[in-house]
């Protein structure tokens, strides 16, 4: 039987962009994760359903209900980390060997006078609070593929903004 789908739903899963850029630190953080969900959580959620299970009645015991929305829940969990790991394409750091702004650089910029800096990754590991932007941000996007030197303009809401880059590393 299928299970029927709101058509906002599809709509924004269609929408989606699937971003697969990840750093090493990532890739072991989801590991654990992971090993943790399989070893200890995935186990003691079984142990709790089979439990529940004993006493009867499964349309009226909504511990046991709650119980297998759990086991659900962690089964996804681990169902999205494995196909995450095995589509996983490793961020390596630095620029490219010409130079070039690519995923995993780190760049200096000057705005209006003021000098920032921004690494660049994927999407599940941006932080703009630690200057980490994605690769698909606006800036982001304006700067991959441009050196030291050049000068990279960026529409804003405010107004046409240039960034002068100062390194790539």
């Amino acid at each position: 039987m299928q299970v029927p789908k709101r058509r906002g739903e599809e709509e924004a899963r269609r929408k989606r962009v699937h971003d697969d850029y990840v750093t090493p630190e990532k890739i072991v953080a989801m590991e654990r994760q992971l090993e943790r969900l399989k070893k200890t959580e995935r186990p003691a959620a079984i142990a709790e359903t089979q439990r529940l299970a004993e006493m009867g009645d499964f349309s009226e015991n909504v511990g046991y209900q709650i119980s297998k929305a759990n086991l659900r829940r962690i089964n996804g969990k681990i169902m999205t980390l494995e196909e995450r790991l095995k589509t996983a394409i490793l961020i390596e750091r630095g620029a490219s060997a010409d130079g070039v702004v690519r995923i995993g650089s780190t760049v200096a910029v000057v705005v209006d006078g003021i000098q920032k800096s921004y690494e660049i990754l994927g999407s599940s590991e941006t932080d703009p609070t630690r200057d980490r932007i994605s690769h698909l941000s606006p800036l982001g996007r304006a700067l991959l593929g441009h050196r030291a030197g050049d000068e990279v303009t960026l529409a804003t809401l405010v107004g046409e903004k240039i960034y002068h880059l100062v390194t790539v590393t």
